[in-house]
């Protein structure tokens, strides 16, 4: 994949407008609105940072919530811009709208190095429009505002959105740091991966996870599959799973999926053990049942058991590139995040190439404390990361490509 890239750009002394995926978890306490994971912000400072060295003036868009085109408080981006601010050691100003007044005295008043940063571009509702017609007026008031554009929200790149595909046709255009990175990483996994090469795949539907079942299957020679997702397997097996997530509706689709990975030589992994409660709760009680017994009424799967992160660990042990995607049990409950926890410290200890593809996964692995320094690649954004596996093509990538 060839896309343009930052040292594509003269940046120097002019207007860069960058959008980035800062869409951070934040919780309201007693003094105010504050990032409990401020992750997504660190993997913008590379790109930041380069353009503020080369003398840009850096204008950052990015989105927080689900507005629903309707400024508000609860959403503002106040204090991402203060964390940013604090992490680049300089002052990033913010602007009191996306594009209106407040947004272009803030800009005029850039000097070669500064950074602002627009108000949420969620608040204007045509940012996220269906209307090509909507989204292009915003994208030019976007590009009214600056003379180079660059694509470093990762999370976002699967969007059609103004400020994601919209305005990038309107600006020379190239793809930051982290958007870059995310792509080459993803398209070596998907492409050239070292072997053996296993999938790991976890979450509550398996109708999320088709496109990447289906697109998949011909170059893995590893899936493992936990998480809710599993028990549609189970039940496509004959057992019984009580409770448990279920698409009855899939079954017949992840039959055919067996039987092609049993024809293609994939081995396929199923729990074989199921850790099981008689409530959605951290104070349920809890029972270990192998797979043949099955799930019995009343009761539902929460993760894998003990045997089966035994099988699941042993299998990734000789593999040279692991993908995972989607979490083994509800792993925010401790009773059921056992299965989690292994898989990630599984992945951490591997000399391979590691790829966790953002979303709960990425959230399971800080929540467990582990150095990201020991997997390959953490991804930002877990739709995107999606359906790059999917092997889709992402409309914020597309735009970048070189002629």
């Amino acid at each position: 994949m060839t896309v343009k890239q930052l040292a594509d750009l003269d940046v120097a002394g002019r207007r860069v407008f960058v959008r980035a995926d800062l869409n951070v978890p934040i919780k309201v306490t007693d003094t105010g609105r504050e990032i409990t994971d401020d992750g997504r912000i660190r993997a913008a400072l590379p790109t930041i940072k380069y353009l503020v060295d080369a003398g840009a003036k850096v204008i950052v868009a990015a989105h927080l919530g689900r507005p629903k085109g309707v400024p508000s408080d609860d959403f503002s981006l106040a204090p991402v811009a203060a964390r940013l601010s604090e992490l680049l050691g300089q002052p990033v100003v913010l602007a009191a709208d996306v594009t209106g007044a407040s947004a272009k005295a803030v800009v005029d008043a850039l000097s070669d190095g500064d950074v602002a940063m627009l108000e949420n571009v969620r608040f204007d509702p045509r940012e996220t429009s269906k209307d090509p017609a909507e989204r292009a007026e915003l994208a030019a008031e976007y590009a009214a505002l600056a003379d180079a554009y660059v694509s470093d929200g990762f999370g976002v790149v699967h969007r059609q959105q103004a400020s994601v595909t919209d305005v990038a046709e309107l600006l020379p255009a190239a793809a930051g740091y982290l958007v870059l990175k995310e792509a080459t990483v993803f398209d070596r996994v998907l492409n050239d991966p070292a072997r053996p090469y296993a999938v790991i795949l976890g979450g509550s539907k398996v109708s999320d996870k088709l496109g990447v079942i289906t697109n998949l299957l011909p170059t893995v020679d590893k899936l493992l599959i936990g998480g809710g997702m599993c028990f549609t397997f189970l039940a496509a097996q004959g057992h019984q799973v009580g409770d448990s997530l279920l698409e009855a509706d899939q079954i017949d689709t992840v039959r055919a999926i067996i039987a092609d990975a049993a024809d293609r030589g994939v081995e396929l992994l199923l729990p074989t053990d199921i850790v099981i409660a008689d409530d959605f709760s951290a104070t349920a009680n809890t029972r270990v049942v192998t797979a043949d017994e099955g799930v019995p009424g009343g009761w539902k799967g929460l993760d894998i058991g003990p045997e089966t992160i035994d099988t699941y660990v042993a299998a990734l042990a000789d593999c040279q590139t692991v993908v995972w995607n989607g979490p083994m049990g509800v792993f925010e409950l401790e009773p059921f995040a056992a299965g989690t926890r292994a898989i990630c410290q599984a992945v951490a200890d591997l000399a391979a190439m590691t790829v966790i593809g953002g979303g709960d996964s990425a959230a399971a692995y800080r929540t467990f404390g582990l150095d990201e320094a020991d997997v390959t690649h953490i991804s930002t954004g877990g739709g995107a990361s999606l359906e790059f596996l999917e092997g889709k093509t992402l409309p914020g990538i597309a735009v970048l490509r070189k002629d």
